[in-house]
Order: C-alpha cells, then sequence, then structure tokens
C-alpha cells in the first residue's frame, strides 16, 4: 500500500481529501503543518509522497520544503504542492503543484505518478 503524508492546516480539507485517497487505496497520514510533518517524517514515517499546503502557521510549506530538502534521509521524498497561492517560486523543487480548489482526477492523477 502507497503512504501519502498530507500537510494541511484547513482541517476540512484535510478530511476530504483523505477520505479521498483512503478510498483509493492510500494509507493517509495527516499533519496540521511544517512542524508537525517534519515531526512525523522524523519519528520515522516515510511516505511514497507528501501533499503539502504553502500556507500554515507555526511553519510554512516553504519553511517545512527547506528543511526538508536540507536533510538527506528526506529529500528525496517527492512533494506536490497544494495551494492557493499563485505566485510560487521555483526553487520549491516539487513533483508538481496543484491550484485550490483541486481537482481530484488531477490530483489522483499526480500522486499516483509521484508515488510510484
Amino acid at each position: 500500500m502507497k503512504t501519502v503524508l498530507l500537510v494541511d492546516d484547513d482541517e476540512d480539507i484535510r478530511e476530504a481529501l483523505r477520505a479521498i485517497l483512503e478510498d483509493e487505496g492510500f494509507d493517509v497520514h495527516v499533519a496540521v503543518n511544517g512542524k508537525d510533518a517534519l515531526d512525523s517524517l522524523r519519528s520515522g514515517l516515510r511516505p511514497n509522497v507528501i501533499l503539502l499546503d504553502l500556507m500554515m502557521p507555526v511553519m510554512s510549506g516553504w519553511q517545512f520544503r527547506s528543511a526538508q530538502r536540507a536533510d538527506p534521509e528526506l529529500s528525496l521524498i517527492p512533494v506536490v504542492v497544494l495551494s492557493a497561492v499563485h505566485e510560487q517560486p521555483d526553487d520549491l523543487a516539487v513533483h508538481a503543484s496543484l491550484r485550490k480548489p483541486i481537482d481530484i482526477e488531477r490530483l489522483l492523477e499526480v500522486v499516483e505518478r509521484a508515488a510510484a
């Protein structure tokens, strides 16, 4: 079973995406911000892909991505950004970027490809 780490501070979005991904056969772990996600990863979680919001309190998606890329044990986990932010710096170096509101069919295609 492929594992997804979903990082988003919006509970409604987290729960809706979790339900959709679980229905598609993914094992979904959630984090409410970048710090929560890093803590999970540093505790041994190794998802096939990370779905990452950018605008979050405590630790933003940009801050998370910087810390993830600096850690050799975590840097190779593919990241798909899910954000309402229109302009995203190219230096995020992510697998894909999807704008909110999320097109579910497109999300599933991207997650399948990233998690392969």
